[in-house]
């Protein structure tokens, strides 16, 4: 699906366990899957939640961005979208634009595009790594672990084999008119200032683990 799909969540108070809300190209999440997610990584108590969003071609992802939260996503239901066109992909809360994914200039060749879309949500166990690094520890005996979901709405590209027409750049639907490919002035500032105040780790700036940045660090 290239398109736009939303849904709102809500998750209960966990410490080290991960909620995410992804797209997935294969229903068993198979090695050369395609994916885009948010994942909620827990917190520490009293301190903000972190989102991180990732991007998968082929089964490598290695595109992490995480961010801390304006609010506390226990206490209500915000909305978490994905925009994915052609021309790039926009990870959105509550309408608010955290992280843009580009595929305009120069080519990204990591950039998925050729295989249809499945929506997926889960609760799993990573306290080995996501919340401090994996100093803080699943707390069992606030089990059971609920994240809930409303109003999702998908908007897209419904595939068709061998491959529908509505994939590629042909301005016949509001995701891939010219609107689409950039964002407003309104979005680019708050987009701005999450950039400023809310963005803790940025793969596209992590040269210890890629002394050699990934090509579409430069878009």
């Amino acid at each position: 699906m290239v398109g736009r799909s939303a849904r709102d969540c809500r998750k209960k108070g966990t410490n080290s366990g991960v909620s995410r809300v992804q797209m997935c190209s294969d229903l068993d999440a198979a090695p050369d899957r395609d994916e885009l997610d948010f994942e909620f990584l827990g917190n520490r108590t009293g301190q903000p939640y972190t989102i991180q969003t990732n991007v998968y071609k082929s089964g490598i992802g290695g595109r992490e961005m995480r961010h801390t939260l304006w609010f506390d996503p226990t206490q209500d239901f915000h909305t978490y979208s994905i925009l994915w066109n052609t021309h790039r992909i926009v990870f959105f809360v509550d309408r608010v634009a955290i992280r843009v994914y580009r595929n305009n200039g120069k080519p990204n060749n990591f950039f998925p595009s050729g295989k249809p879309m499945y929506m997926f949500s889960s609760i799993w166990n990573a306290d080995d790594w996501a919340t401090r690094g994996g100093l803080e520890k699943t707390d069992w005996k606030k089990a059971p672990f609920v994240s809930s979901y409303k109003d999702f709405h998908a908007d897209g590209c419904q595939w068709k084999d061998p491959f529908p027409a509505c994939v590629s750049t042909t301005t016949q639907h509001w995701w891939d008119q010219y609107e689409a490919w950039s964002l407003t002035d309104g979005q680019q500032e708050d987009f701005s200032w999450v950039g400023r105040n809310l963005v803790i780790y940025d793969y596209c700036k992590d040269t210890e683990r890629y002394p050699k940045l990934p090509a579409e660090c430069f878009l």
